[in-house]
């Protein structure tokens, strides 16, 4: 048997071996892509001052005309006032309404209570004070609130608290924390540069083993080509080198394109399937453009403001025209996104919004025990929604996407007396946080009934 008998078939296997490298290589760095683009960025939590229920719990009271001075009640002030009056009030400025700096001090604490409880009722009584001031701000109505004196005071309190205690107010990009735990189960991203850098390092890698193996082969048939005792077929092989032909033409070539090729074509149809109801990234056209990059962004309205059911209903409801006319009656009435509010109230016809965050009938879902009980923040399911000047669907919403939240989130049971006995079971039993999954948040009958 001559020399080449053995080393002849592994010459002419190199250039296969170094294709199957190459294509090897190119698929995995579109997966590694794909991987690395897929990845969400963790969900930001809000300010923590975000607008609560008003509460029934009694403050304690100073003695100066009924105003607390308590640290709890500043709090539950600022809270209420927050996600009640800052629409429409500031403390320094005038927004819609009067700056309320010193309001205690023009006016008596009765009398703040009768205004903020039923403004027109003071004002049709022909209070001098109340009536100027209805004229002085172009007549504008301010809804009456089912606020408890105790209430009334800490709004107040915190009032009393910020004219005395004046500070910088935090701008929009400082209201908003980014440590929220769990919500969208997704891991931290990687950015496009540093993606761009790896895939470029990956084709450099690439190319320094082509040269490698082409320089293999070159110094191969440089060796075997000096050797004199080859037969002449030995040396029809080495100095004819390989044909693509033959590579092309070859079996293990053709069953590999073939491999490739339904692989491909199974990923994209089973993608495609999985895509299937998901409508992330949709983002509609709307009647009015409206911005909630300039009204949650720069002006900080609460969302509880406009989308009224968000703590307390199944759904947080699009906000009537009459929520929009209690500050467009005044601001920017020559608009002609304005006048779009103005002919819908006219006409006595709603304004046909569109629909953006849709789940399918066969999952249930309440904003209220999400919001108000679990303390879930509008950024976990909608993303920077105060940085959007059109609203588009943020994450996927799908049943993977939701269960992957449940899996991770962590309960916040202090103070909560319904979680008690539940706690004090999984402590005994495990020393992992108290999750959403713990308290049966995999199980199919709470989405599924």
């Amino acid at each position: 048997m001559s020399f080449i008998g053995k080393t002849g078939p592994d010459l002419k296997s190199l250039a296969p071996v170094a294709w199957l490298i190459c294509l090897l290589l190119f698929n995995g760095m579109e997966a590694f892509a794909q991987d690395g683009d897929g990845n969400v960025p963790p969900a930001v939590e809000q300010d923590s001052d975000a607008a609560i229920e008003p509460s029934d719990s009694p403050q304690p009271v100073a003695a100066a005309g009924g105003i607390p001075d308590s640290e709890e009640a500043i709090t539950q002030g600022r809270q209420l006032f927050n996600g009640n009056c800052k629409v429409c009030h500031a403390i320094n400025e005038v927004v819609v309404g009067p700056a309320l700096a010193g309001i205690h001090e023009r006016r008596p604490v009765e009398w703040i209570h009768a205004f903020v409880k039923n403004s027109q009722k003071v004002i049709q009584s022909g209070d001098t004070y109340a009536v100027n001031l209805f004229n002085q701000y172009n007549k504008t109505q301010m809804p009456p609130f089912n606020f408890s004196d105790e209430e009334i005071n800490s709004i107040l309190a915190y009032i009393k608290n910020e004219t005395d205690n004046p500070v910088q107010a935090n701008s929009p990009a400082e209201a908003v924390d980014g440590n929220q735990q769990g919500g969208s189960g997704g891991g931290s991203g990687i950015s496009s540069d540093y993606l761009a850098i790896i895939v470029a390092a990956l084709l450099v890698v690439l190319l320094l083993v082509l040269v490698v193996l082409i320089l293999v082969v070159a110094v191969l048939n440089k060796y075997l080509g000096q050797r004199a005792d080859l037969d002449p077929a030995d040396k029809e092989i080495v100095q004819g080198g390989v044909k693509v032909s033959d590579i092309v033409k070859s079996r293990p070539f053709i069953a590999f394109v073939i491999f490739l090729f339904v692989s491909i074509l199974a990923k994209t149809v089973l993608d495609s399937l999985f895509l299937v109801g998901i409508q992330q990234g949709y983002q509609p056209e709307q009647p009015i453009a409206f911005s909630h990059k300039l009204h949650a962004g720069q002006y900080q309205i609460n969302c509880n403001y406009c989308h009224t059911g968000v703590y307390k209903a199944k759904s947080a409801n699009i906000p009537s025209v009459n929520i929009c006319m209690n500050c467009h009656n005044t601001i920017k009435t020559e608009s002609p996104e304005i006048q779009k509010l103005y002919s819908a109230v006219e006409n006595n016809k709603p304004i046909e919004w569109v629909r953006i965050h849709n789940l399918p009938d066969l999952a249930y879902f309440n904003h209220s025990q999400h919001v108000n009980v679990g303390g879930v923040e509008c950024q976990t399911c909608h993303g920077q929604i105060q940085e959007m000047e059109v609203v588009y669907q943020h994450a996927e919403l799908t049943m993977g996407w939701c269960i992957n939240c449940h899996r991770e989130t962590e309960i916040n049971a202090e103070g909560n007396e319904y979680y008690d006995k539940l706690v004090k079971l999984h402590n005994a039993n495990t020393g992992e946080p108290f999750r959403v999954k713990d308290i049966g948040g995999l199980e199919c009958s709470k989405c599924h009934y």
